[in-house]
């Protein structure tokens, strides 16, 4: 079983920063990619910004240049540092890692997400 825990997420002035961490526990071999998604109340679930474990990155357009994606290989963690953040950037906020497990199978996990309500 492998558990995937975000936090960092609350209420933020428009124009304000945030920083919301993933980690990953549990019976893991190796994480492979690791990504951020948000959904929006009645909007899509979309991708925010992804990461192999090599360290590439991968953002929406809409984030590009605000954003940054970083991980902790040896602690099992990724991060999104959010800068300039916006009203349309309210969402609920998930993160997502393509685990191996101990088992040596590859499977997608997704957190249970933390709320993120940019407002004045």
């Amino acid at each position: 079983q492998v558990q995937l825990v975000e936090s960092g997420g609350g209420l933020v002035q428009p124009g304000g920063s945030r920083r919301l961490s993933c980690a990953a526990s549990g019976s893991i071999f190796s994480i492979n990619d690791m990504g951020w998604y948000r959904q929006a109340p009645g909007k899509l679930r979309e991708m925010v910004a992804t990461i192999t474990s090599g360290g590439h990155t991968n953002y929406a357009d809409s984030v590009k240049g605000r954003f940054t994606i970083s991980r902790d290989n040896a602690k099992n963690t990724a991060f999104l540092q959010m800068n300039s953040l916006k009203p349309e950037d309210t969402a609920v906020y998930y993160c997502n890692g393509v685990v191996t497990n101990t088992a040596r199978s590859t499977v997608s996990y997704w957190g249970q997400g933390t709320q993120v309500t940019v407002s004045s």
